[in-house]
């Protein structure tokens, strides 16, 4: 264990790491702020690497097992950085009733990815969750932060063309 005068030093000299030494200092470098500390860590650089999960345990003193643990639990926290685009489609049970599933397969089939995962060129990132709480407007996929209602497969899979072909534009 490490003793509470000893300084971590952080991964890397970025200064974001700065703001999570401010979020552990204002929870006094105690465990009790783990939770806000990965939130912010995960604000500050978009996802929890290995490294930033070792920082995180040595810092508060709390075991790395404790600090992966909590970080794979919480479906807010990933490990993998996210792509440039996201889709969140539903699968709660009015969603799931109302064709989630399918659109879902869908969306994997034309992309190569499974839920959880980014395609290899950082276009979309394709996730799950529990339940968006827009029951009524089932099924439901929340695609760049904005929900979408209603969807089916072609629908679904037109926006995120959508937002491809505006990739390409903007590159050009």
């Amino acid at each position: 264990m490490i003793s509470r005068n000893e300084k971590i030093e952080p991964p890397s000299d970025d200064k974001r790491w700065r703001i999570v030494q401010a979020t552990m200092q204002r929870n006094g470098f105690t465990r009790d702020g783990l939770i806000e500390t990965l939130h912010t860590v995960q604000q500050s650089f978009g996802f929890l690497d290995d490294d930033s999960l070792r920082y995180v345990a040595a810092s508060l003193n709390a075991p790395l097992s404790q600090v992966y643990g909590v970080s794979t639990f919480y479906h807010l926290f990933s490990l993998k950085p996210a792509g440039r685009n996201t889709c969140v489609v539903c699968m709660g049970t009015a969603c799931y009733i109302k064709g989630a599933p399918a659109l879902l397969e869908q969306i994997e089939n034309e992309y190569g990815l499974s839920r959880g995962e980014t395609t290899e060129d950082g276009h979309l990132s394709l996730m799950t969750a529990r339940c968006l709480g827009s029951c009524g407007l089932a099924p439901v996929a929340v695609i760049n932060g904005h929900i979408a209602g209603k969807l089916n497969a072609e629908e679904a899979l037109q926006r995120l063309q959508a937002l491809q072909e505006v990739e390409n534009v903007q590159q050009a």
